[in-house]
């Protein structure tokens, strides 16, 4: 699928203006504040492994405001997930500090004339802020593909 370079780039300068707009939302499930920083708006770009696609970038972007309203609106965690992952580099002595890594996930219907099936993930490393993380489809295509990981740290 072809996308337009320029769509991309307004689409993406919107999202950064989103981002830089709202750095912290207030989730009624924690009673707190979600962070907005660098490392979720990276992750709408990059997986751990790869650059995603620019098509699955546009969706993420495009999807983002649905994302902060469910984060807004959410009383209930649909998902949760605790890891223990690397954290940083490794040491001299050969050994990487790991952290304790907790993920939730809200899922919800939202949109106003078109009604969407989506998830939020929101995560925290070890005592730091809850900071948002992803945005995905709650779907799968007709091919039998899926939009969403089943594990939520994976996000597609």
């Amino acid at each position: 699928m072809e996308i337009d370079k320029e769509k991309f780039k307004e689409t993406k300068e919107r999202a950064r203006k989103l981002f830089e707009k709202n750095n912290k939302v207030f989730c009624p499930y924690f009673n707190a504040d979600i962070v907005l920083n660098s490392d979720g708006f990276h992750h709408l770009q990059f997986s751990a492994r790869r650059e995603r696609g620019k098509a699955e970038q546009l969706l993420k972007f495009n999807l983002l405001s649905l994302a902060l309203n469910i984060i807004k609106k959410s009383g209930t965690v649909q998902e949760y997930r605790k890891t223990i992952q690397p954290f940083g580099k490794k040491k001299n002595d050969g050994f990487t500090l790991m952290k304790k890594v907790y993920f939730w996930a809200f899922i919800a219907i939202i949109g106003e004339e078109r009604k969407i099936k989506i998830k939020t993930v929101v995560k925290k490393i070890g005592d730091g802020n809850i900071i948002f993380w992803s945005v995905m489809p709650y779907l799968k295509l007709k091919s039998g593909q899926k939009l969403y990981s089943d594990d939520i740290e994976d996000n597609i």
